[in-house]
């Protein structure tokens, strides 16, 4: 069983234009794994990570995200309080866990993944201001979700970066398409 809800790339383009902002490369009528799969491999394996954020439905996209962060810890390092804020806000999708990731995004860190990682968890749907009906974007979960695996990613140099890189992309494909076909 498939959890996307597009069936071509291009509609993943239509749906959210601000996707065209950071992907360069345009979809031909594609699966949106197999475009995924060509950005990889492409010349801007970075726009393969944009993808991930924008394919994947918002509770997903905080999954795949922090547990792309996870794999990038250190050997050894704790999880910072965002990274865990959103990874609690997956596991319990209350509006009560994602005012908490967003309160602790707000008092985070920019310079740290995990507060952009909590940030995709708070901004995931509800109102962004307590007390007051503001909606979310559509696509500023896929937006900060984006922003914190890159920044992950920015810590990483040479092999590392790559296999991190790629690892992540095949974490959004496993999270995609949890039925195990291949793609084309």
């Amino acid at each position: 069983m498939t959890r996307l809800r597009f069936s071509t790339a291009r509609e993943v383009f239509e749906t959210f234009p601000s996707a065209g902002k950071v992907i360069a490369t345009r979809p031909a009528v594609e699966h949106p794994l197999a475009f995924l799969r060509r950005l990889a491999q492409g010349p801007a394996p970075a726009e393969a990570i944009a993808f991930c954020a924008y394919v994947l439905p918002r509770r997903e996209a905080v999954w795949w995200a922090a547990q792309s962060l996870r794999a990038m810890l250190p050997v050894g390092s704790a999880p910072d309080e965002g990274l865990v804020a959103a990874e609690t806000w997956v596991r319990d999708p209350r509006d009560e866990t994602r005012r908490a990731a967003l309160a602790l995004a707000d008092a985070g860190d920019p310079a740290r993944p995990g507060t952009w990682v909590a940030f995709a968890a708070g901004y995931s749907g509800g109102s962004m201001v307590e007390g007051h009906a503001v909606p979310c974007p559509p696509d500023l979960t896929a937006k900060m979700a984006r922003i914190a695996v890159l920044t992950a990613l920015g810590r990483l140099t040479g092999r590392d970066h790559q296999a991190a890189l790629r690892n992540c992309v095949e974490a959004c494909i496993r999270l995609a398409d949890d039925d195990g076909k291949p793609t084309s």
